[in-house]
């Protein structure tokens, strides 16, 4: 079988395990599967479309642009309907500007066409590389902090506050203690180097919730609500497009919204994760990111096949990071990944039994994982330090990566101006900061 995997899946025998593979591949799903119980409960506001038809949906975008970069990319990611993108769809386009679904879905299809475009001209790359490497380091520590938010605020260690907008939730109860326990179950058997240490500790984080009641409604956190469960057709919502408005002036502007977004938080996702791991190959530079448009690519032809099966674009998810911590490597690891999503068709209630508490310390623990590349950063040189810093904390602090990045490059270029180092400012990113300024301004 070895001959195969390499040949499919870039798997090299001498370097990697198929055990290691698979259990990073089970990790990554399971740090995600959330997707599969809150992508259906955002469209459910929207009249025509069934959330059961949506969840199939859901999963088979996952599954197919998975499976694209598992074995076009032979990368460690995962994809799926992006979080933030599908709110933008349904409380934006539609709710807000008052356009159907079957609107937003074209501008989504659109938005996946224009991609496979930029990424074939190499136009993603070029704008890749164009980032200064400070700036991707930053990147990878900044979405090293946005994973580890996520995770505190599943486990609802982190909560809202109308006074200081975050605040410590109620750790000794709850959810909350269940993510702690959960956290110092899983470090203790990652700094003991347990093979699956990150899967073993989400599988018994969810087998405690079971012990462990929510205060509100008295009952276990964990609940099982039947094991198989057959999927509903995606045939109400399937290829359901409108082109009467697709040259409106609206149209253009929720195309490019869409794309903007899904550019910026792909490509943040995969700088992050290469500069946060050692993904990046021996003898390359720290910011020189193997294959770029073969990931590009398969993001782009999985956000085309969303759109047809939907649902909202699809996109990278920075959670295949916590897949990578457990030793992922290669396009084995997606494979595994697609295989989970696939059996969650058949298999929902149980899938979706496991508690965000128990996800929760995987992805905390990712978060210190990818902390590494900021001794890299030279932190005495303000030009660097400050775009570094502001690029690292807007990510979790406003909930986004793409604005993260957005953010890094307008200071980088204002921080060089105000320092007279005009010199150090390329064409690239002197054209980047402008167009990023004018979407603040005018989008």
């Amino acid at each position: 079988m070895k001959p195969a995997f390499e040949k499919l899946f870039g798997f090299d025998s001498k370097k990697h395990s198929v055990r290691t593979e698979i259990l990073a591949g089970v990790t990554t799903f399971l740090t995600m599967a959330y997707i599969l119980a809150v992508n259906p409960g955002i469209f459910s506001a929207l009249p025509g479309m069934p959330a059961p038809s949506v969840f199939t949906a859901t999963a088979l975008a996952a599954i197919i642009g998975t499976l694209v970069m598992a074995l076009y990319a032979k990368k460690p990611f995962a994809l799926a309907p992006g979080m933030g993108l599908n709110a933008f769809f349904v409380f934006t386009v539609c709710l807000g500007m008052g356009y159907t679904w079957q609107f937003a879905l074209t501008a989504v299809l659109i938005e996946g066409l224009l991609f496979i475009v930029l990424t074939l001209t190499k136009v993603r790359s070029w704008l890749l590389n164009a980032i200064p490497g400070t700036l991707k380091k930053a990147i990878g520590a900044g979405i090293g902090l946005f994973i580890a938010f996520i995770g505190l605020q599943n486990a609802g260690i982190i909560v809202n506050s109308d006074a200081t907008l975050v605040t410590l939730g109620h750790i000794t109860e709850g959810k909350a203690l269940l993510g702690l326990i959960g956290l110092f179950i899983t470090a203790g058997l990652v700094m003991a180097k347990v093979r699956g240490g990150m899967l073993w500790g989400i599988l018994a984080t969810t087998l405690l919730g079971l012990l462990i009641k929510d205060p509100a409604t008295g009952e276990a956190i964990t609940k099982l609500n039947g094991v198989v469960s057959l999927p509903q057709s995606v045939g109400p919502i399937f290829c359901k497009f409108e082109w009467g408005q697709v040259l409106s002036l609206d149209m253009l502007v929720v195309v490019f919204t869409f794309l903007f977004i899904d550019m910026f938080d792909t490509m943040g996702t995969i700088i992050g994760v290469h500069q946060g791991t050692d993904l990046i190959p021996e003898g390359n530079r720290k910011d020189d990111i193997p294959d770029m448009e073969k990931m590009f690519l398969a993001d782009s032809i999985a956000t085309v096949c969303g759109a047809c099966l939907g649902t909202s674009t699809t996109t990278t998810y920075v959670e295949s990071a916590s897949g990578v911590g457990e030793g992922g490597r290669t396009g084995l690891t997606a494979l595994s990944t697609a295989v989970c999503f696939a059996l969650a068709l058949f298999f929902s209630p149980l899938f979706l039994a496991i508690p965000g508490a128990a996800t929760a310390p995987a992805l905390i623990i990712v978060g210190v994982m990818m902390m590494k590349p900021l001794k890299a950063i030279h932190w005495e040189d303000y030009c660097r330090a400050i775009p570094a810093f502001l690029c690292i904390i807007t990510m979790p602090l406003a909930y986004s990566i793409s604005d993260g990045i957005l953010i890094g490059v307008i200071s980088y270029v204002l921080c060089h101006v105000v320092a007279g180092k005009f010199k150090d400012i390329s064409v690239t990113m002197w054209i980047l900061a402008t167009l990023f300024i004018c979407k603040y301004i005018f989008i």
